[in-house]
């Protein structure tokens, strides 16, 4: 069986989806486990494991040349989160969700957005609960880097899938081999994981809490068990915790293997990670002067209130300590800001990431000398290493097609009646991969009351924001396709 679409070997694009359909049928074995414990309905995930296993087996049998080229890395990255979310979307239709909003409540786990459709969390199985914390967990780190981890053989072909999916304006390689690269990331993310989840439980939270916010926390995914979020444990033990390991995931996690292996001063030598704290302090040190001076909170709550929402939104994560959308004008200003930042590269973090940002102040400083010192060639250095031009080139086109893509969806969502905060704040939100907004998709809301449309809309941005803009919009150019 073969085929080709133009220059794009079909073929090979269909037999990756199925090893990945064939992966992630697997995975629902999980959640069919914490049913099973809690004697709920299995049916559920026994018919949605057999459907995507099935599936996959199909898609297998087709055969196609094992050294992908950059297209077919790129549409196989692309098609397969998509595939990801309308099959992980099948659990939800168990329990009485539409389709559209069961694929939104899916996109927005493995995209470890934290964007919720549901309208009363705490009613909905158990086993549901645990496989959308699942999904964020296993979209945080890539469910394309869990894959070329797991399968052998992928040579070169894995190095473009990894390229084509990893967060970041450039590549993090640690060993040579892009599967060691792999298997380091996930070995870390299992570990820093178990660590949270032991630290919540005696924290306070009971084993089964634990384990999912601790997977929506290391995703920075920030779904929650719960209608009200965190702050329905009413626990600053359980918020500070919290808060470190959003930290924790927002920064590099290839940073922390050199500084284990290499040089156990990495962290604070990388000048992103130190951008990316003097970012989360700064606006955290903001934030709490104005809850105290603005809303009369107490010293300790404005601090407590102010770390944790800053890091939640800043690193993507979206969990919510309390109902910032009740918050005046000048703190929500503050975390609305934060919300184009984001993490670091090579985090499990969304948003623009904290380099680019880095980067693009060091871009426009050196235009600034150009304009007095016209003849002036100076390159940009980031960690004592000259930035390539193009690498500069390629972070100003991606901040214009991702500010564009946000103008797009605000607009979008304005014209289908919502109104514009709810808009701004829910395009920004899916787009970054951060969760809550204001207004009617508010830290308390949901994002029930969108219209139909509107949740298409938001379903691509979550698609298009979490591969970086590039991935998935470069498969509606004709020039993909025809050269």
């Amino acid at each position: 069986m073969g085929g080709r679409w133009f220059l794009i070997d079909n073929s090979a694009v269909f037999n990756a989806l199925g090893k990945i359909l064939f992966l992630l049928a697997f995975t629902m074995l999980v959640p069919l486990l914490v049913a099973f414990y809690y004697r709920e309905p299995l049916v559920p995930f026994i018919v949605s494991f057999f459907i995507t296993l099935v599936s996959g087996l199909l898609l297998m049998r087709f055969k196609g040349r094992e050294d992908w080229q950059q297209k077919e890395a790129l549409a196989i990255v692309a098609l397969s989160w998509l595939a990801a979310a309308i099959f992980g979307a099948i659990p939800f239709l168990f329990e009485g969700v539409s389709f559209i909003d069961a694929v939104f409540e899916s996109m927005s786990g493995f995209t470890s957005t934290g964007s919720s459709i549901l309208t009363n969390i705490e009613s909905y199985s158990r086993g549901l609960l645990f496989w959308r914390s699942f999904t964020a967990w296993l979209g945080g780190m890539g469910i394309i880097v869990l894959f070329i981890a797991v399968l052998p053989k992928l040579g070169v072909a894995g190095r473009q899938l990894f390229r084509a999916e990893a967060p970041g304006p450039t590549e993090d390689k640690l060993k040579p081999r892009i599967r060691e690269t792999a298997r380091i990331l996930w070995t870390l993310y299992i570990l820093i994981s178990a660590l949270e989840v032991v630290a919540l439980f005696l924290g306070g939270m009971s084993l089964y809490d634990a384990l999912n916010h601790s997977f929506a926390c290391m995703a920075c995914g920030g779904f929650s068990t719960y209608n009200a979020g965190i702050e329905a444990f009413h626990s600053p033990i359980i918020e500070f915790i919290l808060t470190f390991f959003m930290f924790i995931a927002g920064a590099n996690f290839a940073l922390y293997y050199r500084v284990i292996r290499v040089n156990k001063f990495a962290l604070f030598r990388d000048e992103e990670f130190k951008a990316y704290s003097f970012f989360i302090l700064g606006f955290t040190g903001l934030l709490t002067l104005v809850l105290f001076k603005d809303m009369g909170f107490s010293p300790f709550n404005s601090f407590r209130y102010a770390i944790f929402q800053i890091t939640s939104v800043m690193t993507a994560t979206g969990f919510a300590s309390t109902d910032f959308n009740m918050w005046k004008d000048s703190a929500k200003i503050l975390v609305l800001s934060v919300m184009f930042i984001g993490g670091c590269a090579g985090s499990t973090g969304g948003g623009m990431k904290v380099v680019r940002f880095l980067l693009m102040l060091k871009y426009a400083r050196r235009e600034l000398f150009k304009f007095v010192h016209p003849r002036l060639v100076r390159s940009i250095r980031l960690n004592n290493k000259a930035v390539p031009e193009d690498i500069l080139q390629s972070i100003l086109s991606f901040v214009v097609l991702y500010i564009g893509v946000f103008v797009v969806g605000t607009v979008l969502l304005t014209l289908l009646g919502v109104d514009m905060v709810s808009s701004v704040t829910a395009s920004i939100t899916t787009l970054g991969n951060i969760g809550p907004g204001f207004n009617i998709v508010g830290p308390m809301a949901n994002f029930e009351s969108i219209p139909l449309l509107g949740k298409i809309i938001l379903i691509s941005n979550m698609w298009v924001g979490r591969l970086e803009v590039y991935t998935v919009l470069v498969l509606f150019t004709r020039e993909f396709w025809h050269s």
